[in-house]
């Protein structure tokens, strides 16, 4: 098994790595695989609701320019995620938003079903709002949303803060032992056991 991290920071090594690594670390020494990866500092598209993505069944989006298609095709070979941002006026990272909504609309087979979990990071207020707005498309992509002592929030401004931050750490590792648990629970006998869904009945309420 394996488990995706996304840093949506654009510092490399900066506080919200230094979370998503406390959660690594904890994966890791549950047996479960990881793998961290930054969305860096280049551009990342918006999503323009051109709909090529899924009239021509591409499995990925159709701009090919940033690091979004990058990262759906490691979704392939992941048993869930976990995204890490810094909070921005009490909002995730935007390149984050716009990764996380390209990703989930062109590449969404591949995520359906794999437990998720959201980190926020931030110097001192804002970050359940983000927190709330990362957790939104887990729900709708049928995602199981692991849980841990708290809200997934860790504190710090500088660089190397969040390591002060004990409580912080400690939801971060209660989350990874929690995603760690259930991820064995979900493949117990070998096989991922997921329920089975009811065909999608979408609906408009404009007539």
């Amino acid at each position: 098994m394996k488990v995706l991290l996304i840093n949506g920071s654009p510092r490399r090594k900066g506080n919200t790595f230094l979370a998503l690594s406390e959660a690594a670390k904890t994966l890791e020494a549950n047996g479960i695989a990881t793998e961290i990866v930054q969305i860096g500092v280049k551009p990342v598209r918006g999503c323009i609701a051109c709909g090529q993505c899924q009239t021509k069944q591409l499995g990925r989006c159709v701009f090919d320019d940033d690091i979004c298609n990058r990262i759906s095709e490691k979704l392939d070979d992941v048993d869930a995620l976990i995204i890490g941002s810094p909070v921005y006026y009490g909002q995730p990272n935007g390149s984050v938003l716009s990764l996380v909504q390209r990703m989930f609309f062109s590449a969404g087979a591949k995520v359906q079903n794999k437990p998720a979990a959201a980190v926020c990071v931030c110097r001192r207020g804002g970050a359940t709002a983000a927190f709330e707005t990362m957790n939104m498309p887990f729900q709708m992509m049928n995602m199981p949303v692991v849980t841990s002592q708290y809200w997934n929030i860790v504190y710090g401004r500088d660089e190397g803060q969040a390591t002060l931050d004990k409580e912080g750490m400690q939801t971060m590792r209660t989350m990874a032992n929690n995603m760690a648990w259930l991820l064995k629970k979900i493949h117990a006998d070998g096989q991922p056991d997921y329920p089975k869904r009811e065909p999608w009945e979408p609906m408009h309420f404009i007539r």
